[in-house]
């Protein structure tokens, strides 16, 4: 009994000490940030009608034509008339935050998309807010909804995602499974994240604890800025979460607020990754850019004179590092917005400035990819001049290129992904018609080490480099 009582008071001291003692060792406490900014984190509710399949519809479906059932309930609703499901109500949560002192709340489109009704619950208020839609943004998950308070409201403003680093810590703060106002904190664990969810994908990732109902939520620095929008878990995982960094949404939240859609811009090329051997093909000291594999006819970049095979390396001065990077760059620009474009070409840098047309508005003009015949091996494929016949086959604008009759197995064109039935249109941006000319580019350009060729399959342009030893 005496132990027990000498005990309690020890327990009480040491947890009153561990805030000093985490200080001292140069861990953060996040008591002040958590109870700021808290204030400006709300649980969002929703509500959407959907109508139920009818009863035993999905066994009816299943049932084939010519069967007994299948006529039982053909006669039931010529009588009867076939039963509707009955409306039910869907409910879903999410978290938000408030960026204005007048109600305005960020939070993602996937929380309220669809729904009739949503309200919003302030921390320590149990009152329910009408909230109205101000707009939304499919391609990047966000959205901006506002309640109308008679008083100021607390606030988070925006911080640089850019100077967050991997290994700094961040506090996430949301409603995970309807649990309120749940504070978790973690580091940076990467940054530049493509996860294929959507055009966009530049996430952030912590290992910060994120659950269903964190969707919305803010991602803070230890300044209190947020400095991500909480948006998508890994189910399969643990301490996997994801964020669209703040400095991707500020431009789209400030369209949103103001109730306009999000216009981006629009260069009318198809585009792909520069690989290793790609690169080694274009003279490219390393495999960075975006490889414009097709160029839209009459579209900005063709009016502009950028190229099929050009690599673009550089967008109004800042680096491109790969096809997804080009993307979010002339994206992130609206309709009528210059871009400079700085390609490599034959060897060398050459500039272009194209006046961005809407993304969304504009339909890419189909690219058709030119030349006639005993089969030939080369690089492990087996190739033949185009004929008139196949050319109408293959969907060809012209007789033209060689098309590649067999693939010899683990030769270089078969570990690089060629195909029985590609086209080759080009070798190293040379048009290529026969075997004789494609085997001068390679001889011409061995020392490079590879050759890059530009194939038609299945009507789409897609570059392919194949390595050659000099």
């Amino acid at each position: 009994m005496i132990r027990r009582i000498v005990k309690i008071p020890f327990i009480l001291t040491l947890l009153l000490l561990l805030p000093a003692f985490a200080q001292a060792n140069g861990l953060p406490v996040f008591t002040e940030l958590a109870a700021e900014a808290g204030k400006s984190v709300v649980f969002i509710s929703t509500e959407k009608t959907a109508t139920a399949t009818p009863p035993g519809q999905q066994f009816r479906q299943q049932i084939p034509d010519g069967h007994p059932f299948k006529d039982f309930f053909d006669r039931f609703d010529q009588f009867f008339g076939q039963q509707p499901g009955q409306p039910r109500t869907q409910r879903g949560q999410g978290s938000g935050f408030i960026i204005s002192s007048d109600g305005l709340i960020v939070t993602n489109n996937h929380v309220i998309e669809g729904a009739d009704r949503v309200t919003v619950t302030l921390q320590g208020n149990e009152e329910e807010y009408e909230a109205e839609v101000i707009g939304s943004d499919k391609e990047t998950d966000l959205a901006v909804i506002k309640v109308d308070i008679k008083r100021d409201l607390p606030t988070l403003s925006f911080g640089d995602s850019d100077a967050i680093q991997v290994g700094e810590w961040v506090l996430a703060i949301g409603n995970p499974y309807g649990l309120e106002h749940t504070v978790t904190a973690g580091i940076i664990s990467a940054k530049y994240r493509n996860l294929r969810v959507g055009p966009f994908d530049n996430f952030l990732q912590t290992d910060a604890s994120i659950n269903p109902g964190n969707s919305g939520g803010p991602l803070l620095n230890l300044k209190g800025e947020v400095i991500g929008i909480n948006t998508l878990i890994n189910a399969a995982g643990q301490n996997l979460g994801f964020a669209v960094p703040s400095n991707q949404a500020k431009k789209i939240i400030a369209d949103l607020r103001k109730g306009k859609s999000v216009k981006r811009g629009w260069l009318g090329v198809t585009i792909q990754p520069v690989s290793e051997n790609q690169a080694k093909a274009l003279g490219l000291d390393e495999a960075t850019g975006a490889l414009i594999a097709s160029v839209g006819k009459g579209q900005p970049a063709d009016q502009a004179g950028v190229r099929q095979g050009d690599v673009v390396l550089k967008v109004n001065g800042k680096e491109v590092s790969d096809n997804n990077e080009l993307l979010r760059l002339v994206a992130s620009l609206k309709p009528g917005d210059k871009a400079r474009l700085t390609l490599w070409r034959n060897g060398k840098e050459t500039t272009r400035t194209v006046i961005l047309g809407e993304r969304g508005k504009q339909v890419m003009a189909s690219m058709q990819p030119k030349a006639p015949s005993k089969p030939s091996s080369v690089l492990g494929m087996g190739i033949k001049p185009v004929n008139e016949k196949e050319a109408a086959a293959l969907g060809l604008e012209k007789v033209q290129g060689l098309l590649v009759i067999q693939v010899a197995p683990n030769s270089p064109a078969a570990n690089e992904g060629i195909r029985q039935g590609d086209v080759i249109i080009q070798a190293n941006q040379q048009d290529v018609n026969t075997s004789d000319e494609l085997e001068t580019v390679i001889e011409r350009d061995k020392k490079r080490g590879a050759v890059m060729l530009l194939l038609k399959r299945q009507g789409q342009n897609i570059f392919v480099a194949l390595p050659i030893d000099e």
